[in-house]
């Protein structure tokens, strides 16, 4: 079991926020310019979530916690090897990122909060993604924004990418100082 009292040696930066975000772009600028891994979150749902989201199904609590685990045991292994790591996971609620943070002290959320007009901009234009436009307002309706004692921050997710990777960077290293 880890001592959640000591500091984490990894940070492990979760980019959260409903699909069109941005989430999978600024994670890849995050990472590359840590220089750590990148994990996309949404490789690790099973077959059963992807098809249920490609129909236009909105997934449901029972739906993610497997997914959740996934994306858990991810930073587990990346705090055990003592690397550093940003993933993409919505974590659109509290419990879910409860969950990710429970014997994981390197967690740190970059919440990218987009305004909806924008979103439905970027999911009209987006090509190649499983999650449809139509899943979007079911996932605004679950979307808990973080909590003041929640580690991390929100971003605006108007700007560009680059924008956004520089504020958040910034931010991260002035608030885990340690080699990154």
């Amino acid at each position: 079991m880890a001592d959640t009292d000591a500091p984490p040696t990894t940070v492990s930066v979760v980019v959260m926020g409903v699909s069109g975000t941005g989430k999978s772009t600024v994670g890849v600028g995050i990472a590359q310019t840590l220089g750590c891994d990148f994990v996309e979150g949404d490789d690790l749902h099973p077959p059963a979530n992807v098809e249920k989201m490609r129909s236009g199904t909105p997934l449901d609590d029972e739906d993610r916690w497997p997914w959740l685990r996934a994306v858990a045991a991810r930073v587990g292994e990346h705090e055990a090897a003592g690397t550093d790591l940003v993933i993409t996971c919505s974590a659109l609620k509290r419990a879910y990122r409860d969950l990710l943070r429970e014997q994981h002290p390197s967690v740190w959320f970059a919440h990218i909060d987009t305004p909806h007009d924008v979103l439905v901009e970027r999911l009209r234009r987006r090509t190649g993604h499983y999650m449809p436009g139509s899943l979007l307002d079911s996932q605004l309706a679950t979307l808990e924004p973080l909590a003041d004692d929640e580690p991390g921050h929100a971003y605006s997710g108007q700007g560009s990418p680059e924008q956004t990777v520089e504020a958040l960077v910034r931010e991260l290293r002035a608030e885990r100082p340690q080699p990154m």
